[in-house]
């Protein structure tokens, strides 16, 4: 009983960055405490993402089945509580995803324990894991120990490095998939699918976001060619996707995708809390607003009081002559 039990997300088939993060941190942390570390894969052909998972664990369950194709949290919450009972891990760790968001508060209801969600950091003292999120819209950090285990915690993308994969290669598990069809009242009835690739703004080096200070929804192809140039992904505030600017899938704030890029360059919004809270962990923060007194520049490291339709032109033409 006990070690570390590793969510491991993936897309079609193929591991989601922050899955490789929390692997890369989950080994880490299990080689000090002196643990075993596993990992957990729910779908359908999911040989790829298994592979890939038992170079940083001991050991991976594998559920595969067709049952298991489309994302059901009342199928996966059965398998992961079967799973979790009979394994008793004593930190179970998956990214702060959409999916997790939703599935992992259920599994903590039915298991009665702890559920830390935007955890930025775990610390060790003394054999004892401790976990560092944001209270308050960011304002300050908090460090939260759970009273008993299992811990479940939920990590923001990017906030932990993917290390090196090993050379050694962990044990592949392929296990049974039950489920109580009478226990599940949800089914998929479709799936729609972007037809155009696009970057998920939460795995993104780098976020261009803009405000309603675009003015305009065909303005925003200024900043997808900023985004296009840095190679980064175009992400939006709630009032520009209300107003059916833009997707929902690229919205950023408390209601939205939490993000943690390398750069995020806030651009003609205002800074509301709500928005912050989705983008507070990001390593720098450009912001580039006419109002000098928008609540964005306190966020920000760097920051530009300027019409955006006059400087994001500018800033664009540079960067192409600087990349070539």
């Amino acid at each position: 009983m006990g070690g570390i039990l590793i969510y491991g997300e993936h897309r079609e088939g193929k591991l989601k960055r922050v899955s490789y993060e929390l692997l890369s941190k989950g080994r880490e942390i299990a080689r000090e405490l002196g643990e075993k570390v596993k990992a957990v894969i729910l779908g359908n052909r999911i040989e790829e993402a298994a592979r890939e998972a038992s170079s940083y664990v001991d050991e991976v369950f594998v559920f595969e089945d067709p049952i298991l194709e489309n994302y059901n949290s009342e199928v996966y919450l059965q398998i992961l509580e079967r799973l979790i009972r009979r394994e008793g891990p004593s930190l179970i760790m998956a990214g702060a995803t959409l999916q997790a968001r939703e599935l992992f508060p259920l599994l903590g209801g039915v298991l009665e324990c702890s559920v830390i969600v935007e955890c930025i950091d775990i610390k060790r003292e003394d054999g004892r894991l401790s976990y560092v999120k944001p209270f308050y819209g960011g304002k300050i950090l908090g460090e939260v120990i759970p009273k008993k285990p299992p811990h479940i915690v939920l990590v923001r993308p990017r906030v932990f490095p993917v290390k090196e994969k090993p050379s050694e290669q962990g044990l592949i598990k392929k296990m049974e998939v039950q489920v109580d069809m009478s226990k599940v009242g949800l089914s998929t009835l479709n799936v729609f699918k972007v037809k155009e690739k696009v970057t998920d703004i939460t795995e993104a080096d780098v976020v261009v976001c803009g405000g309603r200070g675009l003015k305009a929804p065909e303005n925003f192809k200024l900043l997808m060619e900023l985004a296009e140039v840095l190679g980064g992904a175009v992400g939006a505030t709630r009032a520009v996707v209300d107003a059916g600017w833009r997707p929902q899938s690229e919205q950023v704030g408390k209601s939205g995708k939490t993000v943690s890029p390398n750069l995020y360059l806030a651009i003609g919004l205002s800074g509301a809390i709500h928005h912050v809270m989705g983008m507070d962990s990001s390593k720098v923060v450009v912001a580039i607003n006419k109002d000098p007194t928008a609540p964005i520049f306190e966020y920000a490291d760097y920051g530009l009081v300027a019409d955006l339709f006059e400087v994001v032109p500018i800033l664009i033409e540079e960067l192409k002559k600087e990349r070539g």
